[in-house]
């Protein structure tokens, strides 16, 4: 569900290595520190300050430049990410989402990458800096040929205690940012055995990379919602060890889009009881506006509920808009995908590809919120 042009369009940007140490303390200065995001007491809003004033997220996803990650150039070109955050803003986001790779941060099932958490600070105050909540999205192994394979080698318990491990190092690194707008446990989880010719826990390749990672592959007399349930307790817990407050949730492909009348297993009552809101990833279909908001309201559980991806993929900008307007009263917040280009740069390309992006940026940015 992970929707390809993000890979397809980023722009390769520039910058030098002495750059990307220069300081940010004059831009933090003239930025109001932003405080910390949190569910309202009826537990069906988003909420900010100590008035509770309302808050709705809206941004995009962020993967890095073209073919590649952001954690695997951020230490070379951090002028390349400070460009993109502070277009982002402009086109009206307040939320970004950044996809954690596992690798990066673990160098052995119990050990991690200080230096990798450092930059992940860094990343922080830069989105501080310009006024921006992060989503983290963790335990992501998108690369096949970079996972490690002590980490593939391990069975369900041995790959859970890593994964607990990781975002417990996470925690730690985030627990006193106001920048995080939430944990979001990992991108498309799913259960079940590899299909013939897959990796053992990876599915769901695109473009080389692979977006979707299976937490189970064996039941054991267990039921897929008793799966998620003891898995998102166990991940759960691991950053509430550490970090109480900042919200927790977890991404998911909305099955019921696929087969009408699917039942969340993720967003089941065991699993659901350790989140604090609702993660969709959502692309209309053209002519099915109206059973993609049927399926949409399967997620509808009493939860704040952020349509975490989107885009007019497979359906018109006049149809992915039909479908705004009915989650009206449903979805708290959208999160579509930042191409790493500006629009009067998409605009110069003159062409089909660029054209839809560009009016898809415009279109993005005079449906957000005021912020």
């Amino acid at each position: 569900m992970n929707f390809p042009l993000t890979l397809l369009f980023v722009r390769l940007l520039a910058g030098a290595l002495f750059a990307a140490e220069q300081p940010v303390a004059k831009t933090r200065s003239a930025t109001p520190r932003l405080e910390s995001v949190r569910i309202s007491a009826d537990g069906k809003h988003f909420e900010v300050g100590g008035a509770g004033a309302r808050f709705k997220p809206w941004g995009f996803n962020y993967l890095g430049e073209e073919g590649t990650l952001l954690e695997e150039y951020w230490a070379d070109n951090w002028p390349a990410i400070e460009e993109d955050f502070r277009e982002m803003k402009k086109l009206g986001a307040n939320v970004i989402r950044v996809h954690l790779q596992l690798p990066v941060y673990m160098s052995a099932a119990d050990q991690t990458r200080a230096e990798e958490l450092k930059r992940l600070r860094r990343l922080l105050d830069l989105a501080q800096d310009c006024g921006l909540y992060l989503d983290l999205t963790g335990l992501g192994c998108y690369r096949l040929a970079q996972v490690p394979k002590w980490y593939d080698e391990l069975d369900e318990a041995g790959r859970w205690d890593v994964q607990a491990r990781f975002w417990r190092a996470i925690a730690e690194t985030c627990k006193s940012q106001p920048a995080v707008f939430c944990y979001n446990l990992m991108n498309e989880p799913v259960i079940g055995a590899a299909k013939a010719g897959e990796p053992p826990w990876l599915t769901g390749e695109l473009g080389g990379f692979h977006f979707v990672q299976r937490i189970s592959t064996q039941p054991v007399k267990r039921t897929q919602t008793e799966i998620a349930a003891a898995w998102v307790e166990r991940l759960t817990k691991a950053i509430r060890e550490i970090d109480p407050d900042h919200l927790i949730t977890v991404g998911v492909i909305p099955w019921a889009q696929i087969w009408p009348g699917a039942k969340p297993i993720f967003y089941a009552p065991e699993a659901a009881k350790h989140l604090d809101f609702v993660s969709v990833h959502f692309y209309p279909q053209a002519g099915k506006v109206k059973e993609t908001l049927t399926a949409l309201k399967v997620y509808d559980i009493g939860k704040p509920m952020v349509v975490e991806e989107t885009f007019p993929l497979s359906c018109s900008l006049a149809e992915l808009d039909e479908f705004m307007q009915g989650a009206d009263g449903i979805v708290e917040g959208w999160i579509s995908h930042y191409f790493g280009k500006t629009i009067a740069e998409h605009r110069k390309k003159k062409d089909m590809r660029n054209g839809i992006i560009a009016e898809f940026l415009e279109f993005w940015k005079k449906k957000a919120p005021a912020h």
